[in-house]
């Protein structure tokens, strides 16, 4: 297992979140992700849709890499990958499936969470290096989902469910195997504090907690 690999597993484990910041700004990214590690979570991604995107992720990794898994969300395009790593991006999240973005960010030295639905996409990815894959749109996929692939996909690949999950189903997620979750408006929406944003992350981090603890 790579470093990289090391460091993801460990943070996901302590708490299997990922903090999806979309529509942060660049100058409030490091006290956003500060009040999100302090609750608990310490994956965190700036989706490439948020204006100013790459300023946010070389502020965060600036401040925080040591401390957090940093990274991207909404990768659709090979052509912004030298430029997460300028900005010093560890981790990157598609909703796609695209073996030459997969491959490309592997090859910069990356972690890719790809997203999938079908059983073709998700061994795609499978088979261009992914070792962590997300279900999205989960709340239209559903828990069943994830129960049928990991029937067939190979035991060391982890899946994630983003997009819709709520809390009152953590415990439902959890039964059919999910390794973690993508919160967002959960947890982030423009324009509100550092301070409600921690409040938001807590009630995450508590909910998800009892559920993976155990």
């Amino acid at each position: 297992m790579s470093t990289l690999e090391k460091k993801f597993t460990s943070a996901v484990e302590s708490m299997p979140v990922v903090a999806i910041i979309r529509g942060v700004k660049p100058e409030e990214v490091v006290d956003v992700s500060n009040a999100i590690y302090e609750a608990g979570v310490s994956v965190i991604e700036v989706p490439l849709n948020t204006p100013n995107a790459f300023a946010c992720i070389s502020n965060l990794t600036k401040s925080m890499k040591d401390k957090c898994f940093v990274g991207c969300g909404t990768l659709v395009d090979a052509a912004d990958i030298p430029k997460l790593v300028d900005a010093g991006a560890e981790l990157a999240v598609t909703p796609t499936t695209q073996p030459e973005i997969i491959e490309g960010c592997i090859d910069a030295g990356m972690l890719p969470m790809p997203g999938f639905v079908t059983p073709t996409e998700a061994f795609a990815a499978v088979k261009a290096g992914a070792k962590h894959l997300k279900l999205f749109p989960a709340s239209t996929s559903g828990p069943g989902h994830i129960k049928g692939i990991k029937a067939v996909l190979p035991k060391d690949i982890e899946v994630y469910a983003v997009g819709g999950v709520k809390l009152d189903e953590i415990e439902l997620w959890h039964s059919v195997g999910a390794k973690g979750f993508g919160f967002g408006s959960e947890i982030f929406s423009p324009g509100i504090t550092a301070e409600e944003v921690h409040k938001r992350t807590l009630k995450v981090v508590q909910k998800v907690g009892e559920v993976y603890a155990g």
